[in-house]
């Protein structure tokens, strides 16, 4: 049975994502690329009851997964194409036959996030398919079959409304044949749902849809991937980049740093924890993202023998803190309107560098200010309404609130945030009173 959910769209200030009837929309995503390719019918709902407790609005996955999706079969058995005349998976000749097909499978799933109010960012394919560089493949696309699996799959899922199409996965577009075949895949999608999803494109590491695709009549908004390699982050440098860019669209960082990901991919740096997750959300939401995608490294691969490489097992994962602590974020940004919020790194009278740069909010009452590992700092007054401003401390890691005094609202004052240093992240929310 089909759940409807509202469709999304973009919203008139072409800064958010906002639901059919204009109500505000916040991206809060989670990374489950291997979802359906991995997870029973059991598990699958045990993760997305779990990730809808935790108030993620979004989940990613991919139809063509990346763990030789094309090869090896879910868990009922079945492989999502049949073999061509080549021997390879053919995009043209999907495997639909049978009590339970693969595609039945992923029917099941979306159909079953949207009882939960969840969105599916659903890659028709993970890029490894179309530019194979470090993975598996098989080639298989070309922009003929991309167009028309495209249309398939579009008109396989036109009526689903928590559908958003990703097109990419995690590969550059190195070739004019790369473009054809995303573009190709873009129309064909649109040809067979009639334009009723929102879709984007997702980058590899480091980059962002704007530099291969943003003038593209098809992306609706930008996606970046800060990846995996820094360990002090800077994505809110891309988010403001893109923020900036014309035509106006909005931007979101699809793929920041994992929680228990290793640094830089090597386990002997250690691994990416809690506080580096809470860094990239604030960073990227308060420097103009309309959401943010949180992910862990043994969930998207959902991984059920742990290595040095893949921590722990997914249902452990799932209980992480950093996902626990998403919940906070969204809490926050939707604790405040915000249709009319933007940027505004102004408030910081004298801003830090590197780890401890901070970013600033606001709306037209309000201003929020992260300050990532809780050392004093100076605002700058008199942006927001009111004589006078109510300041409170935002705890990111418990979602609790603390009342830091009232203040004339003009000039400059000091603030010193509780606790300071790493796993010190505070946020200062500014309400102008009268």
């Amino acid at each position: 049975m089909t759940h409807r959910i509202q469709r999304l769209k973009v919203s008139d200030n072409q800064r958010f994502l906002v639901h059919e009837d204009d109500s505000p929309f916040f991206w809060l995503a989670d990374t489950a690329w291997e979802l359906f390719h991995k997870l029973s019918r059991e598990d699958a709902d045990d993760y997305l009851r779990n990730r809808s407790e935790r108030k993620f609005s979004v989940i990613q996955a991919v139809a063509l997964a990346e763990f030789e999706g094309l090869t090896t079969e879910n868990a009922y058995g079945r492989l999502p194409l049949k073999s061509g005349s080549g021997g390879l998976a053919d995009p043209l000749l999907p495997d639909v036959e049978g009590d339970y097909s693969y595609w039945d499978h992923m029917d099941w799933i979306i159909d079953r996030a949207a009882s939960y109010g969840l969105y599916i960012a659903l890659l028709p394919t993970w890029g490894d398919k179309f530019n194979v560089m470090w993975g598996k493949g098989p080639l298989i696309f070309n922009p003929q079959n991309a167009r028309l699996y495209g249309q398939w799959l579009g008109e396989r899922y036109k009526d689903r409304t928590n559908i958003i199409w990703v097109l990419g996965g995690d590969r550059p577009l190195h070739t004019r044949e790369h473009f054809e075949i995303v573009c190709s895949m873009a129309e064909g999608l649109q040809e067979g749902d009639g334009g009723s999803h929102l879709m984007t494109f997702h980058p590899p590491g480091g980059q962002s849809s704007s530099l291969h695709v943003h003038r593209e009549p098809w992306l609706d908004f930008n996606m970046i991937q800060s990846g995996h390699h820094e360990w002090v982050r800077t994505n809110y440098e891309k988010v403001a980049a893109d923020y900036h860019r014309q035509p106006v669209k909005p931007v979101v960082d699809g793929e920041p740093c994992y929680e228990d990901h290793p640094i830089n991919f090597k386990a002997e740096n250690g691994y990416f924890d809690a506080a580096d997750v809470r860094k990239a959300g604030y960073s990227a939401v308060f420097a103009g993202a309309f959401g943010h995608t949180y992910g862990h490294h043994s969930v998207w691969s959902m991984t059920t023998e742990p290595s040095t490489y893949f921590v722990m097992t997914w249902k452990d994962a799932i209980l992480r803190p950093g996902a626990e602590q998403m919940t906070h974020l969204r809490n926050l940004m939707e604790s405040r309107p915000f249709l009319t919020r933007i940027p505004d790194q102004s408030l910081i009278a004298e801003n830090y560098g590197g780890a401890n740069y901070m970013t600033a909010t606001r709306g037209e009452s309000y201003a929020m200010i992260y300050s990532p590992n809780g050392i004093p700092f100076r605002v700058v007054m008199g942006k927001i309404s009111g004589g006078n401003v109510k300041a409170s401390w935002y705890d990111p890691r418990t979602g609790a609130w603390t009342d830091a005094g009232e203040y004339v609202n003009q000039g400059e004052v000091e603030y010193h945030p509780p606790t300071s240093g790493r796993d010190g992240d505070w946020i200062l929310v500014l309400d102008g009173i009268e």
